[in-house]
């Protein structure tokens, strides 16, 4: 979290993708006997801490899974090769996900005796539905990238050797446009699913009077 903090303002979109042939091949098994650091607990140490200790120590950890959160900043998702459960967690939090053909998505924590504990599943329910969400969480099972395009999870399937290609259109079509624009359109976005119907048009109707008003060439307090 402290690196997406750390971003300019001038930032505008940001890609996450693995550096080899998966974005990310899942929890290294070593971890359960970890006892860490209090900056940095392992499994073993949170285990071994207070509920308190504890919680804290995991919300430090969903702190680092918000890349979608900042309504300036646009996060897309390459996913090439396998997507296991904290990395399949990471890929949600982000505002766009394209996968390659051979993109294999898993929520395998249940496996391991544990849950997705990093936003995953709010995330992937909304995104899917409920049921949909169930069937991937309860088996631990591989979704491939085919299913994810069906199901809603991804925006795009690509060939392989054309995932950065696919990524950099997406980002190429957003930087093209008014950022203000991007930025008010995707915070409405952010918090269309809290909101009543009445209560989003409300914060639609104030969002295009200060864009109508930066259009017009007037200041906030005019």
């Amino acid at each position: 979290m402290r690196a997406l903090n750390a971003l300019p303002g001038t930032i505008r979109v940001l890609f996450v993708r693995g550096n080899g042939p998966s974005f990310s091949s899942g929890l290294d098994k070593e971890v359960f006997t970890a006892l860490g650091t209090a900056e940095a607990p392992g499994l073993a140490g949170i285990a071994h801490a207070g509920p308190a200790a504890a919680s804290d120590a995991i919300a430090s950890f969903q702190q680092a899974f918000a890349l979608g959160s900042r309504p300036d900043l646009v996060s897309i998702a390459l996913v090439q090769g396998h997507a296991i459960g904290a990395g399949f967690q990471l890929a949600l939090s982000c505002d766009i996900r394209i996968a390659a053909e051979d993109a294999q998505f898993s929520m395998a924590e249940v496996t391991l005796g544990l849950v997705p504990d990093l936003g995953g599943t709010k995330r992937l329910v909304e995104l899917v539905g409920y049921s949909r969400a169930a069937s991937i969480c309860l088996t631990g099972r591989s979704v491939s990238a085919a299913e994810a395009d069906q199901i809603g999870l991804v925006s795009a399937v690509v060939p392989v050797d054309r995932l950065g290609e696919a990524g950099d259109a997406f980002a190429a079509q957003i930087l093209a446009l008014p950022r203000t624009a991007v930025i008010e359109t995707k915070a409405l976005l952010l918090r269309a699913a809290q909101r009543t119907q009445d209560e989003q048009e409300q914060a639609e109707r104030a969002a295009q009077y200060r864009l109508l008003r930066e259009l017009a060439g007037l200041d906030a307090d005019d």
